[in-house]
């Protein structure tokens, strides 16, 4: 990679992440640290706003604007096979949700990239494996409330069970598997980490009260075993 595209690449990596560090930045590009340094120096000399928080990182001043981005045809490519991937998800406000951020990233295609994408388009098929008829339209709200630590209060219907449960809850951390998305979240009904459905939650509240962030760690969590609220 010449230095020009590294810089460009730094530059769009800044605005797209809150703090990066020169090892990271390092290690992404594979050069030295010292490299690293001359290469924020350079952005710093063309203007950009690059500020160093001591012992944190790098990252640029709030409202920069950085120019359109240009995709290859191959990042195109990667965006449409994600979206079918992402189609065949159940809850309905992350669909929703992908698919107008993805009309939005389309918007500054290339013209040869976007008529080589919707050619991709219709010619992926992606088989949803195992059927449900469970739903879920809550992902979208219930990501915010995770990264607002946002108290969230549920209905929740265990598998085989006709009843629900009221639950309070802190959204900690989420996964898929089996085309399921998985929340874990503090549970204060049972006082400890739970796993929920996000098609299992019949109905949610997100509430305004913040709760205190618990430093959760997911790989921790999967190290643990953990008990899954079916």
């Amino acid at each position: 990679m010449s230095q020009l595209s590294r810089l460009i690449s730094i530059l769009t990596l800044l605005k797209s992440k809150r703090l990066l560090t020169a090892s990271e930045l390092a290690d992404k590009y594979d050069v030295s640290v010292r490299t690293i340094y001359r290469d924020i120096r350079k952005l710093e000399d063309a203007g950009v706003p690059v500020y160093t928080i001591e012992g944190r990182g790098y990252s640029l001043v709030d409202n920069y604007t950085v120019p359109p981005v240009q995709f290859t045809e191959k990042q195109a490519n990667a965006l449409v096979t994600a979206q079918h991937i992402v189609n065949q998800s159940k809850d309905v406000s992350f669909v929703s949700d992908f698919n107008e951020a993805l009309v939005k990233i389309k918007s500054v295609f290339r013209t040869s990239v976007q008529e080589k994408s919707e050619l991709l388009n219709d010619k992926i098929h992606v088989f949803d494996w195992e059927y449900e008829e469970f739903s879920s339209d809550a992902l979208s709200e219930i990501q915010l409330a995770i990264t607002n630590f946002n108290f969230v209060e549920i209905n929740y219907q265990k598998a085989h069970d006709l009843d629900t449960t009221f639950r309070k809850i802190e959204p900690c951390a989420m996964y898929s598997t089996n085309n399921k998305w998985i929340l874990v979240a503090w549970c204060h009904l049972r006082k400890d980490l739970r796993a929920f459905r996000i098609d299992r939650i019949r109905h949610f509240k997100i509430l305004p009260e913040k709760f205190e962030d618990r430093k959760f760690s997911i790989q921790d969590y999967f190290a643990s075993c953990p008990y899954e609220d079916k």
